[in-house]
């Protein structure tokens, strides 16, 4: 799988993350959601946004690894 691609499903299963947790606050309002969004939510999706960015500079990294090398 290409970095291009695993850089896409990241992206894709964050977003469908956030989705859902935008549902379930429409049931679960109280300050243990709360809590849990900040604790949890928070911190992960921080950690797939810099991710993401790890992993476009990987990817412009093996472009030019594989440029130089033909």
């Amino acid at each position: 799988m290409s970095a291009t691609a695993s850089k896409g499903r990241l992206v894709g299963a964050s977003k469908e993350l956030a989705l859902k947790w935008e549902e379930t606050k429409n049931y679960w309002r109280d300050a243990k959601s709360q809590e849990f969004e900040r604790k949890y939510l928070h911190d992960l999706f921080t950690g797939v946004d810099r991710a993401v960015g790890v992993i476009e500079k990987l990817d412009e990294l093996l472009k030019k690894i594989h440029s130089d090398c033909e």
